[in-house]
């Protein structure tokens, strides 16, 4: 399902200096995004570079690869700590196509999706399926670059000029695979699956430099680009709530809502028949 083509790929790509920073603040947003979702089942969509579940404290976590795409992890090596595995990691534990997931109808509490639906066949059959396999109130996580953003302004520059003949062997910025989803078009495709948008958070203001030493001279930027120009971040996270109308309360909420109810019917009824019994006593005086 992903088309992993061109010249650098992601996962080549986040081994790069730009690539570490928006690595860095990516992982830093998700976990303070997935802390507080309670549930049993979560799932993450691709990107092994990324724990996303890591902050996470369901009992059952699982990372999914894409069935036809070439992001394995890396495989690990008999001695060395570097490809060992933290205890704490979450397991890739299946491969399969993101637009059929392996998974019941309402049964995960939470998925993340970092760059899932840029890289994807099909974003929108994509999302849907993510919609599918999510219980009412189950949260989405949405990771995805910027198109408005500096970074995006030099990587439609860099395809212009390969398109007019020039610097066609020069590769481009940010990954050449997929394709970059606006902040806002998401923003509506989430709310035509009844999708609830909980927030959204835009990060990387530094311009598109591909060092270290230039990417710290430009930390300053962040504060300023935080304050002044929010929406024009490199990257973004998008939190949203899948809502089910028509939903009945069950169990014990249901039973605290109708004893509630009971207890205000006969409070009103006792009211109406002391109103009427003082009508009838006022009609009977002399």
């Amino acid at each position: 399902m992903t088309q992993v083509g061109g010249i650098i790929g992601l996962a080549q790509w986040l081994e790069s200096p730009p690539g570490r920073y928006l690595l860095a603040w990516e992982q830093a947003q998700t976990d303070r995004s997935v802390a507080d979702v309670f549930g049993f089942h979560a799932l993450q969509l691709g990107m092994t570079e990324l724990d996303g579940l890591r902050a996470n404290r369901m009992p059952h976590r699982w990372l999914a690869l894409d069935a036809y795409g070439v992001d394995a992890p890396r495989p690990v090596v008999e001695g060395d700590p570097a490809a060992e595995v933290p205890a704490d990691r979450v397991a890739v534990v299946l491969r399969c196509d993101f637009d059929a997931l392996p998974f019941d109808s309402q049964s995960l509490d939470l998925v993340v999706l970092p760059h899932t639906l840029e890289l994807a066949r099909d974003p929108h059959l994509a999302l849907g399926e993510v919609e599918r396999v999510l219980r009412p109130e189950g949260r989405i996580v949405i990771l995805g670059f910027n198109p408005t953003s500096l970074w995006g302004l030099r990587q439609r520059l860099g395809r212009l000029l390969r398109y007019i003949g020039f610097s066609r062997n020069k590769p481009l910025f940010l990954p050449s695979a997929g394709e970059f989803l606006g902040y806002w078009r998401l923003r509506d495709w989430l709310r035509l699956l009844s999708f609830e948008v909980q927030g959204g958070r835009f990060g990387c203001y530094r311009p598109p430099l591909k060092t270290d030493a230039w990417l710290a001279r430009y930390g300053w930027i962040e504060r300023i680009g935080e304050r002044w120009w929010p929406v024009l971040g490199s990257v973004y996270l998008l939190v949203a709530v899948k809502r089910v109308r028509g939903m009945r309360l069950v169990g014990l909420i249901r039973q605290q809502r109708t004893a509630g109810q009971r207890a205000a019917t006969v409070a009103s009824h006792r009211a109406h028949q002391q109103a009427q019994q003082g009508a009838h006593s006022s009609s009977e005086t002399p």
